[in-house]
């Protein structure tokens, strides 16, 4: 069979580091302080001489650090109640005796106390406003979480939370470090159970917000966005579940998810609108594109507390604001609120399926009434083994008969997950043969949900009840949804195929596939157009679309799941690859049908990233895009491409994208004695 798929508890910080790392800003301090001239002279060079002396000296760990502590507390004693250097070094004796703390035989809670003092005067030296404002806040709230633990005291407690609150009071744009202490504060209320934790995970995905908006999206940036997001939108949406704030959980899952492809989305249209909205407009929308430059670049070069880094933030917040005074840009760079993305399910309802270490839940959204809650009965850990199981079966399709696993493994998929959610829509009326939209997260992602089913006589599989499609995001299907046709008088259509690449076996079906589609669109659109062989290549395909708003493309397809923008189709001359897509601009695409391998196969440590083919197809404006979830059989693409578009034509005298799903789904029928079972349920369709 040829497959369109080229290839089938100790310290992490060493001892010594340790000491030197301490010492070293002890150091630096005492020269910072003699350099000031507002220090006595005599103890700033008493405790240098000490310094250049113990340092050549072989004391155990606990013997230094407690000689560091004396030096830091001499240095601190030098410096005048408003030398600007004070604050620096109370930051250098309070990390230095909780590092201390750490080494004590027996609990001592003098060097604790200490350290929430010197923490109470470091907040003191940093009002709101202050770079180091959040740090502050954190370090003090921290502390007192730990004499909470040592002593019992609630008052520490209530404390600690009270500070973490004013994170959310902040008003100036966040830096990385104010995302940090969020999350700092999102893990201590998990923890604890506290009644914050809603308001912690807000404000930490406002702060999220913030920083993507500062970037520009590119795969460097990716990075720092995958690091940034972690698991932060799927815990947030659990945690307003169990809150019952479903209105809140449909928005704060939808901030922290695909952020690449969202902070893409608004680089374009956002601007674009602004631009032409008058002169005011057109001049604000300048000013934020430099200043949004100056900061990436400021960014890129050194750490988010610089004083360029903060005059640069206070200058876009401005502009941002002046922008969102202007009529109709109330929301810009905002995130969608819930009737916003309630549009999503205007054809039907959209199921969210979250997996978080907190829980795992089904959120239906429905286009006129609030979101309807389906309690799922398994774990995070469970659905990733689930997910991996699978995982592990799909590089096996082609190589021999697994049809009684796969059956095995669509039937749990159905009882555990999928039938509750039938279940549930049943209750709402939605009739039978109705659209449905699947939006899962995180290990979801990797299932097969269209496909569930009992597998028994008499009783019905999910594709007999409902006909699915996917979104990554409930935003990306509002945008396509609203998405106009701006000449719908001419319709182009571009097949793209190419069976001899430079890389990767030879697909002798890629002939007489576009043959097929030659034929069923010719009599269809207004202008056909195919390329084939040395013409395709990966300018060639990238021209092409430039003229086209209609694309079927066969081919290799090449997922890489640790370079995910280097996932690719094979071309005459070589990959094109996701980021070559998205550099594009082509105008108001429509549809793309994409007959190659493993489309949907994205970065595996960023599953709600979505960075894969098709998610790159759609974000770059297609409104309707089928994919592949594995491996397709050469012979089996071409069968199900032919009854594909003779279902979607069917008669018509113009194509209609939104007709895509159902099309897909009665070809995939009219073929279920023909082709095995998981070539049946390989394609899936994304978008309206």
């Amino acid at each position: 069979m040829s497959s369109r798929n080229c290839n089938s508890s100790t310290s992490p910080w060493p001892v010594d580091e340790l000491v030197g790392s301490l010492t070293a800003h002890c150091i630096f301090s005492l020269a910072l302080a003699a350099r000031g001239l507002r220090c006595a002279s005599a103890a700033v060079s008493a405790p240098h001489k000490i310094f250049h002396r113990k340092m050549g000296q072989q004391q155990s760990f606990p013997a230094n650090l407690a000689n560091n502590v004396e030096n830091y507390r001499v240095a601190l004693q030098s410096c005048l109640p408003d030398y600007s250097h004070r604050f620096s070094s109370l930051y250098n004796i309070a990390p230095s005796l909780q590092v201390r703390l750490g080494f004590r035989q027996r609990d001592i809670t003098s060097d604790l106390d200490e350290v929430i003092k010197l923490y109470r005067n470091a907040l003191l030296l940093s009002p709101p406003g202050h770079s180091d404002r959040s740090s502050s806040l954190n370090n003090l709230a921290t502390s007192l979480q730990d004499r909470f633990k040592q002593r019992g005291v609630l008052s520490d407690l209530d404390e600690a939370f009270q500070l973490f609150y004013q994170l959310s009071l902040l008003s100036n744009a966040a830096s990385r470090t104010d995302l940090n202490v969020a999350k700092s504060w999102v893990a201590s209320a998990e923890n604890l159970k506290h009644p914050s934790a809603l308001l912690a995970y807000e404000t930490a995905l406002k702060f999220l917000d913030q920083q993507v908006a500062l970037l520009w999206p590119s795969s460097h940036h990716f990075d720092v966005i995958r690091e940034a997001v972690s698991s932060l939108a799927t815990d947030a949406f659990s945690c307003s579940v169990r809150h019952d704030a479903l209105t809140t959980a449909v928005e704060l899952v939808e901030q922290g998810r695909a952020v690449f492809w969202t902070q893409l989305a608004r680089f374009s249209t956002p601007l674009d609108e602004l631009s032409v909205s008058g002169d005011t407009g057109k001049a604000l929308a300048e000013e934020f594109k430099r200043l949004s430059s100056l900061l990436r670049t400021a960014f890129d070069q050194s750490e988010d507390q610089s004083p360029q880094i903060q005059q640069l933030t206070i200058q876009w917040d401005d502009v941002v604001l002046r922008i969102r005074m202007l009529p109709g840009f109330s929301r810009f760079l905002l995130p969608p609120l819930f009737s916003d993305l309630q549009k999503a399910a205007e054809d039907g309802p959209v199921i969210i399926l979250n997996a978080s270490k907190h829980g795992c839940d089904a959120l239906i959204i429905h286009s006129t009434e609030d979101p309807v809650h389906v309690p799922l009965n398994i774990t995070q850990a469970e659905v990733s083994e689930f997910s991996s199981e699978f995982q592990s079966l799909a590089e096996q399709f082609g190589s021999a008969n697994h049809e009684l696993k796969l059956v095995g493994i669509l039937r749990e998929l159905w009882d555990v997950i999928v039938d509750p959610v039938v279940h549930a829509l049943r209750k709402l009326n939605i009739p039978p043969h109705s659209r449905i939209w699947w939006c899962p997260t995180a290990e979801f992602t990797l299932l097969p949900l269209h496909a569930a089913g009992p597998y028994e006589k008499n009783r019905d599989n999910l594709s007999r009840i409902y006909i699915s499609s996917y979104t990554p995001t409930l935003a990306t299907l509002v945008r396509a949804r609203q998405q106009v046709t701006r000449d719908a008088s001419s319709q182009h259509f571009i097949a793209i195929g190419q069976g001899n690449p430079v890389e990767g076996r030879e697909l002798k079906c890629v002939a007489p596939e576009l043959a097929v589609v030659a034929r069923r669109l010719k009599p269809v659109v207004s202008n056909f157009t195919s390329l084939e062989d040395d013409d395709a290549t990966v300018q060639g395909a990238l021209d092409a679309l430039n003229h086209n708003q209609w694309l079927h493309l066969a081919c290799h397809g090449m997922p890489n799941r640790t370079q995910p923008f280097e996932s690719s189709f094979s071309m005459r001359d070589g990959p094109l690859m996701i980021k070559d897509i998205i550099r594009s601009n082509w105008q108001n695409p429509e549809f793309a049908s994409l007959s190659a391998c493993h489309t949907t196969v994205g970065d595996e440590k960023s599953l709600d990233e979505s960075i894969h083919l098709v998610a790159a197809m759609q974000f770059s404006g297609f409104r309707s895009v089928i994919g592949s979830m594995w491996s397709v059989d050469d012979e089996v693409a071409r069968q199900v491409v032919s009854a594909f578009y003779r279902n979607l034509i069917n008669n018509s005298e113009r194509l209609d994208c939104t007709r895509a799903a159902v099309a897909l789904h009665k070809a995939v029928r009219s073929l279920r004695n023909k082709i095995p079972l998981e070539q049946q349920i390989v394609f899936v369709h994304i978008g309206v």
